[in-house]
């Protein structure tokens, strides 16, 4: 197969949860709205998902609504929370790095009247407090950070931004999808209003992620249809993901410190033996203010789209940012947030799990020598 190193893009089911959603696909079938003895069956499957996922991420039960994935929660919260306090105010915080799942929706809501303030970062891809402090206005009723980036790995600082929302009539919501499974995640403990994620992320399948909404929260839902997720959103549940998020989720969150300490040991082989073969890069984002599992670099003597396809020829498949932005031909509008669209044009990222080996570091950094090599040689 060669080397996979786009773990941030998707993750490859475990089979732990291929077991337990096989189980329900053949013997636990029914609707679990019907009233009957299949369907109380199913419900006990659904209310189980609940719980567990209720239990990992901090929060109680009837808060956890499965949906669709990222995407659909990222819509579900923003225009939610938007639409349903428009009456305190129309100003609304987001941050220039934000995934499309997110900027998208803001656009939108700029086209309905809406103010949105899009906050600058770093160049470690931070959200600056004082200037997130400054943007708060009296008819400011949203602000939307993301937990840990897709492209760099950057970690906001979530109780720092929530210290400062504190006793503020202002909803924050949490994109918290990079975040499962490398990071604690304790939606109570953070004081987040509403937070998604997707499975997908942590070797579960795709097509199925969770918004969580905290109690007495003013949002508005807008799936219309049966009675399904208390009334949240219309639809009858898909049993067999939910259960496969919900087991996923569990193992994710039960390995993260193993799988943390092997994620940072090859993050910092990988760097080290780029160093090594004096190969010219520089990282990206954070050392510090990050996650192990992605590492994006900027390659000055090569442009993306060639480094990407001689790394794909080689069997190597990365990627220059997120998955959902494929065939743009536009640079990355993180790195160009961070720095600029000059260093987007030769940037790239690796994103390693658990399953990634040293073995395929090396591989990865030989591959890199010799293209840098090549390159090297046609310059002179």
């Amino acid at each position: 197969m060669g080397i996979y190193l786009d773990y941030a893009a998707t993750t490859p089911v475990k089979p732990n949860v291929v077991e337990a959603m096989m189980d329900i696909y053949q013997n636990h079938y029914g609707n679990p709205s019907s009233i009957h003895n299949i369907g109380r069956d199913a419900r006990k499957y659904l209310d189980d998902a609940r719980r567990t996922v209720a239990e990992k991420l901090g929060a109680q039960p009837n808060e956890v609504i499965f949906t669709s994935g990222a995407t659909e929660s990222n819509n579900t919260a923003i225009k939610g929370l938007a639409y349903a306090n428009r009456h305190k105010g129309n100003h609304l915080i987001t941050t220039k790095i934000e995934h499309h799942s997110v900027l998208h929706v803001f656009e939108q809501l700029e086209k309905e009247g809406f103010k949105v303030t899009y906050l600058d970062v770093n160049e470690e891809g931070l959200v600056g407090l004082e200037q997130l402090e400054s943007a708060l206005t009296e008819d400011t009723i949203l602000v939307s950070i993301m937990f840990v980036n897709n492209e760099v790995g950057t970690v906001q600082p979530m109780f720092d931004i929530d210290h400062l929302l504190q006793d503020k009539d202002i909803y924050f919501h949490v994109d918290a999808v990079q975040a499962i499974g490398h990071l604690p995640v304790d939606f109570h403990e953070l004081d987040i209003d509403t937070m998604s994620l997707t499975a997908h992320k942590f070797g579960g399948p795709k097509g199925v992620g969770t918004l969580l909404v905290k109690n007495a929260t003013d949002i508005q839902f807008s799936q219309l249809g049966g009675e399904q997720e208390v009334k949240r959103r219309a639809g009858t549940e898909n049993i067999p993901q939910i259960v496969g998020l919900s087991e996923a989720l569990k193992t994710a969150t039960d390995e993260l410190d193993d799988n943390n300490l092997h994620l940072m040991n090859l993050k910092n082989q990988f760097l080290v033996a780029l160093q090594d073969r004096a190969i010219p890069f520089e990282l990206n984002g954070s050392m510090i203010e990050t996650t192990g599992h992605i590492v994006n670099l900027y390659f000055p003597f090569i442009d993306v789209e060639t480094l990407l396809t001689l790394l794909d020829l080689a069997n190597i498949y990365v990627s220059s940012g997120s998955a959902c932005t494929a065939g743009s031909t536009d640079p990355s509008h993180v790195i160009s947030a961070m720095y600029d669209k000059e260093r987007a044009f030769h940037s790239i990222r690796f994103s390693f799990n658990e399953m990634t080996t040293e073995r395929e570091i090396k591989q990865v950094v030989a591959e890199l020598h010799k293209i840098y090599h090549k390159f090297k040689k046609e310059e002179v």
